[in-house]
């Protein structure tokens, strides 16, 4: 009896703990000065085909219609909870930027620092340090959105996101940053 009493407490934390972490996200959120570090939307598959290109997105792995839709609602969420995003920098490959274009138009930019590092894992110490660098310096009282992918999230944060998943970053005064809660949709 115990045993089940205790389960049920861990169950009914373990439920009420992600909505508040998320409502917490959120509120970090519209007070701005924050960053939304988010994985790409739903993209079936894992990796990319062998003959991956980046200038055509027919080689790569691209966001499902549930992705598009997943993208669109993260868009409308930003602008229904009046979230102040001041930039939008994504990764180059096609599922992360048309995430980035469907949730926030013409604000996104392609960000090298954020493509993938999947199949070139070699280049994960730089380009960790280098998304760490720009988490850092932001400064603004707005928000910056950063669009990757699972491993450069992972490599950065140690968390590891599902499909169009935000952890909410806060810079800190001195150095390094504080995850402030995650936001699923």
């Amino acid at each position: 009896m115990r045993l089940a009493l205790a389960l049920c407490i861990l169950a009914t934390a373990g439920w009420m703990h992600p909505a508040r972490a998320s409502e917490e996200a959120w509120q970090a959120l519209r007070q701005g000065g924050t960053v939304a570090l988010f994985r790409h939307a739903r993209a079936p598959g894992t990796g990319d085909p062998a003959k991956f290109r980046l200038d055509d997105c027919s080689t790569q792995r691209n966001l499902s219609e549930e992705g598009r839709q997943q993208a669109q609602r993260i868009g409308d969420a930003f602008r229904s909870r009046q979230v102040p995003v001041e930039r939008v920098l994504s990764s180059r490959w096609c599922r992360a930027l048309d995430t980035a274009r469907l949730a926030f138009g013409a604000m996104a930019e392609p960000e090298p620092t954020l493509d993938s590092f999947f199949s070139g894992r070699e280049q994960e110490p730089f380009q960790t340090q280098a998304a760490r660098q720009i988490i850092e310096d932001w400064r603004s009282a707005r928000v910056l959105v950063l669009v990757t992918h699972q491993v450069n999230i992972t490599a950065l944060t140690g968390i590891f996101p599902s499909e169009g998943e935000a952890l909410v970053l806060r810079p800190r005064a001195s150095s390094g940053f504080e995850v402030i809660g995650r936001i699923k949709l």
